[in-house]
């Protein structure tokens, strides 16, 4: 297995940065504390970018080998340079400005970049333009650091996989035990923010795939509502589920992200109504008493089979009390089974979204159509060295999205998400949101086997309808870190940040991982 570009590398290109790097303390390092900083004159943004890819080198490539990271921007210190010349000039485009970013790398750069999935086929796969949300980064001074591994194509690729595993970048490791697995499909995200190898990362979502990395890895986690993000310039696999979300080390962190890369994208049709209700601003909601008089449903699913898990979810519970909020405990949220309507609709979906996404890239795209994908990923012995790329063929043998198996689908999954899943359960009980484990610990990595997901999950109801979700840190089991879930209606991100925050400052049970070798 190789890694699809060293440090090394750009280190050799940018022969100063070994020579005069400013020590800076990166661990847990805020926004507010890099801005404040910055306005000091304590550093600038090239001693900070310098830093942290000075500890990339250290970390992810040699030391621990986290393997987090796919490919570091050659541009990363030469934007920097720019944004520094506007801080002095007093051109400061907000609280973005400057602070360093890593993209999973799925997600479109229009520089010296590829957008790969961690496939190998992708490795020279060029998009033409920014994807929507890129843009909106780098208008607001983000600094794009580096591309994130990420579970192959998204974690939709076989009937079975390894989470964090690509052909391209190998196995992505959990950095509070290395033999433990990181969650995806934003597995790189996930662990480059927990390991301060960077102060945001923006990882995708079509199930699971922010909120899980963020469990194993012991950070924030938001899933927006679908719309609130756009999706252009993402490699697809559900135009009915899919979205980009950060991931942070704080709420507010992640709020201050969020807020930067919301606006309506007549590219991704879903954006169009969160013109309504969409926020440039998501810190005006974080208030640290946000937790009192809230009525919140707690939905247990199967966690009396896991008591541990268990144990630390009533003492959650416990301390919500304590603070003001009225428990009210659920059976059920959906009516029915939710997924195997979503399932349906994801393969329709990715074949439609693969076919036109490999067409956005132009005459040049490496891949030409799901057909060409599947004949190149079946003939490379390294990506068929551990799983069958099954979904690939699968979603194939669907029809188009005028399909009636689709449509049907499509309105079950809605249907009984919505309508008679999470509207219904929060109207029935007058409730604020939901709330549940986010899943157990991080499982050890198995490349023969695949992951063990034998535990608590409680990603699909806020995925399969679409609407958001919140992950914070909730406990620990043996030092491996588990969150706990704030969901609810459709664009309610302002009153689950509000719950979020608050239970985070009351809390604090986010633990710097110590790349623990067992």
């Amino acid at each position: 297995m190789f890694r699809f570009i060293t440090i090394g590398f750009l280190f050799l290109s940018c022969a100063s940065v070994e020579n005069d790097i400013k020590y800076i303390e990166l661990e847990e390092l805020t926004i507010d504390q890099i801005q404040s900083a910055y306005a000091d004159g304590e550093y600038n943004s090239v001693e900070l970018v310098k830093t942290y890819l000075k500890r990339i080198e250290e970390i992810d490539v040699n030391g621990p080998s986290l393997n987090s990271i796919i490919l570091v921007n050659p541009d990363a210190l030469k934007i920097a340079e720019q944004l520094d010349r506007e801080y002095k000039a007093g051109n400061i485009r907000g609280p973005m400005h400057g602070i360093p970013v890593v993209l999973k790398d799925n997600i479109d750069t229009n520089d010296e970049m590829p957008c790969t999935a961690g496939a190998r086929q992708m490795a020279n796969a060029m998009p033409l333009q920014d994807a929507h949300i890129v843009k909106q980064l780098r208008a607001s001074g983000a600094i794009i650091l580096a591309k994130a591994n990420l579970s192959e194509w998204a974690n939709f690729h076989s009937s079975y996989s390894s989470s964090g595993w690509s052909g391209l970048g190998g196995q992505t490791k959990n950095p509070y035990v290395l033999s433990r697995n990181p969650c995806g499909s934003s597995a790189g995200s996930g662990v480059s923010v927990s390991a301060n190898l960077t102060m945001i990362a923006i990882g995708t979502e079509t199930n699971g795939s922010i909120v899980c990395p963020s469990n194993n890895n012991g950070i924030v986690g938001i899933k927006p509502t679908v719309g609130l993000l756009s999706r252009s310039g993402i490699i697809p696999i559900s135009f009915s589920q899919d979205t980009p979300g950060p991931m942070a080390r704080s709420v507010k962190d992640a709020a201050i992200c969020l807020g930067a890369m919301t606006g309506v994208d007549n590219s991704d049709s879903k954006t169009i109504p969160s013109v309504y209700h969409m926020e440039k601003d998501y810190t005006q909601f974080l208030n640290a008493d946000g937790l009192k008089g809230k009525r919140l449903g707690y939905y247990k699913s199967n966690l009396d089979n896991f008591w541990r898990i268990k144990r630390n979810m009533d003492e959650v519970i416990k301390i919500l009390k304590e603070q003001g909020v009225e428990i009210i405990e659920l059976d059920k949220i959906s009516e029915g089974n939710i997924n195997a309507p979503s399932f349906q609709v994801m393969l329709f979906e990715y074949k439609d979204g693969l076919n036109k996404y490999f067409a956005s890239l132009g005459p040049d795209s490496p891949v030409k159509d799901v057909d060409d994908l599947i004949a190149q990923t079946l003939a490379d012995s390294i990506e068929m060295e551990y799983f069958d790329h099954s979904r690939f063929a699968d979603a194939n043998e669907k029809g188009g999205l005028d399909s009636p198996e689709y449509l049907e689908a499509l309105e079950k999954m809605h249907r009984l998400s919505r309508e008679e899943g999470i509207d219904k359960v929060m109207d029935d009980h007058n409730l604020d949101a939901i709330l549940s484990p986010t899943r157990g610990p991080a499982w050890k990595t198995d490349l023969t086997n695949g992951d063990n997901f034998r535990s608590v999950s409680s990603s699909s109801p806020a995925a399969i309808s679409g609407y958001p979700s919140v992950t914070v840190p909730a406990g620990n089991i043996d030092g491996l870190p588990h969150n706990v879930s704030f969901y609810g209606r459709e664009w309610s991100e302002p009153v689950l940040l509000e719950i979020a925050f608050a239970f985070e400052q009351v809390t604090k049970h986010r633990i710097v991982p110590q790349f623990r070798d067992e």
